[in-house]
């Protein structure tokens, strides 16, 4: 041990070093306090927020949510357009509903002669207006899991925030029904970054409100989307995976499983060490911040 203190010091704990042995000691001591110390930081780090997308990962919204409001409000603007279950997985590659009808116009409908600059935000809050009755109609549950462990951290003190490309009306309709928003320090939601997932803006605006560091945070997610714009903001994502997403790419994931889980509905692991335990809880967390 003091061969390897010596060699960290370097030579001014040699003697002769100042003139004293005394000094040597006393400087070997406090370049050993100080390797420990940096120990410490690397072996201890403190989970000290939870950052959730929304759509796909707190709720399975889109199949059976976003879809059917989409179709909802074509038919009520009397167009003949209907997203099957199929195409609306096509779509979902696409982050952003408005980016996403724009989309579905210029593969399906190039010659359609609207002015899209109306016609789009019109249908999108037409779908939104869908979409929050659906909720109110409670055809919209929570994912298995999420409940309890939002509701844990809560009353643990970690801190909460949202990270979403549903617009802000989308995600606090769900967070009212299941939750409680003021539980979240930050709802990051729909425009208000310049780019959108899988873009990393989203996640470094909520970083930066929050103050926090990536290494203090864990982030939920459902998408490759989602999860390229956690990484590149340095953060440590678990995936939820579901119909739509179970076969897209999850390499660049901490953890991988079909749910959060719950002490009598187990979930699945597809990647990720988690302790011999079926749901994932704060003590999980923490132990994944500190072996990022």
């Amino acid at each position: 041990m003091r061969d390897w203190v010596n060699l960290a010091v370097g030579s001014r704990g040699g003697r002769g070093s100042r003139g004293s042995r005394e000094w040597g000691v006393w400087g070997e001591n406090i370049n050993l306090i100080n390797l420990f110390n940096t120990f410490n930081q690397l072996i201890m780090r403190e989970l000290k927020a939870l950052i959730f997308d929304v759509d796909g990962t707190l709720a399975e919204t889109e199949r059976d949510g976003h879809r059917i409001a989409f179709n909802r409000a074509f038919a009520e603007a009397n167009l003949n357009w209907i997203w099957s279950e199929s195409l609306y997985g096509e779509l979902l590659e696409i982050s952003g509903g408005k980016e996403r009808i724009r989309y579905y116009l210029q593969q399906y409908h190039p010659d359609l002669m609207e002015d899209l600059d109306t016609l789009i935000p019109q249908l999108h809050q037409d779908k939104t207006n869908h979409y929050r009755h659906l909720l109110s109609l409670g055809e919209i549950q929570l994912r298995p899991g999420v409940k309890r462990l939002i509701e844990e951290a809560y009353q643990e003190g970690i801190r909460l925030a949202i990270a979403t490309t549903s617009t802000l009306a989308n995600a606090l309709a769900l967070i009212e029904k299941h939750l409680n928003p003021q539980w979240f320090e930050v709802i990051a939601a729909g425009d208000i970054v310049p780019n959108k997932k899988p873009a990393p803006d989203i996640y470094n605006y909520v970083l930066n409100k929050m103050q926090l560091s990536p290494d203090q945070c864990l982030v939920f997610e459902d998408s490759f989307h989602g999860l390229q714009a956690s990484f590149d903001a340095g953060l440590q994502t678990v995936i939820t995976l579901h119909d739509y997403t179970k076969h897209q790419d999850f390499s660049l994931a901490s953890v991988v499983l079909n749910h959060l889980g719950e002490p009598n509905n187990n979930f699945k692991i597809f990647k990720g060490d988690m302790n011999n335990k079926g749901y994932l809880d704060l003590e999980l967390c923490q132990k994944l911040i500190i072996n990022y």
